[in-house]
């Protein structure tokens, strides 16, 4: 419907404002999820060139039916970027990188697909350089699930988020730089929030418990819960949080 259509041309010049790119020259950008092409009909009007990767044969015959001038990939993007170090000035994804928190096969692990996904994007990407990947998250556990894998995988940055306040124009965008720490760009329609936007807080964490010889509080229950959340994040099993976490116990005689 064109309201899809304009919905997703919104988006794709949005997240291709939020990756700064140099107006002096024309950028070879990644496109992730293509799909028939609408971010790319952007891309090239602002003067760029594109590769876009999808999984779906149907959506790049649309595309190449409708002529689009990027090349396309058929692939598979939580096997990873199949593209040589420093190939792209920038990256861009609409709606697409949820699907990889999906496992479609039983050999299918969500923490590995996005970890793959994320570490060879990193490598494929100039240094200096952003990726934006807009998404739509199901819950929490989603956004933090593949912000940790983005992290771990080099990258800083966090995401943005747009018109917080707004049930209906709420978009997420995961703003990622690589090689360099950038400063995150402010969300739109956020200037008259009341609360701070969701930034996802990417501190240095190891720094937040420390006492003060400069050690950390090791084995405090701030610690513990710390260690477990992160654990989480990580999709890894950890036992539920209890009001005896981190208790001492009684000396036995």
């Amino acid at each position: 419907s064109s309201r899809v259509v304009e919905i997703q041309s919104q988006m794709s010049e949005r997240a291709v404002e939020l990756l700064g790119l140099p107006e002096d020259r024309p950028c070879l950008l990644l496109d992730v999820g293509c799909g028939s092409g609408l971010s790319g009909d952007y891309i090239s009007e602002e003067g760029h060139y594109w590769i876009g990767m999808d999984i779906s044969p149907a959506m790049l015959d649309v595309a190449v039916e409708r002529e689009v001038e990027g090349d396309l990939l058929l692939a598979d993007v939580g096997h990873g970027i199949p593209f040589r170090p420093g190939t792209f000035d920038g990256c861009i994804s609409i709606s697409a990188v949820q699907w990889l928190c999906n496992a479609d096969k039983k050999s299918h692990s969500p923490p590995k697909r996005l970890y793959r996904f994320f570490s060879t994007l990193y490598t494929a990407l100039a240094r200096g350089s952003r990726a934006v990947l807009q998404l739509y998250p199901e819950n929490s556990e989603q956004l933090e699930l593949i912000t940790a894998q983005a992290m771990r995988a080099g990258f800083t940055g966090g995401m943005v988020v747009d018109y917080p306040n707004s049930a209906k124009a709420k978009k997420f965008f995961l703003c990622l730089f690589v090689g360099t720490s950038g400063t995150l760009p402010k969300g739109l329609g956020t200037e008259c929030a009341n609360e701070e936007p969701l930034q996802a807080k990417f501190t240095n964490e190891r720094t937040r418990f420390r006492n003060v010889k400069g050690k950390s509080v090791k084995k405090s229950r701030d610690w513990i819960l710390e260690k477990k959340e992160r654990r989480r994040r990580q999709g890894k099993e950890v036992r539920a949080d209890t009001k005896y976490t981190g208790r001492k116990r009684r000396p036995h005689f």
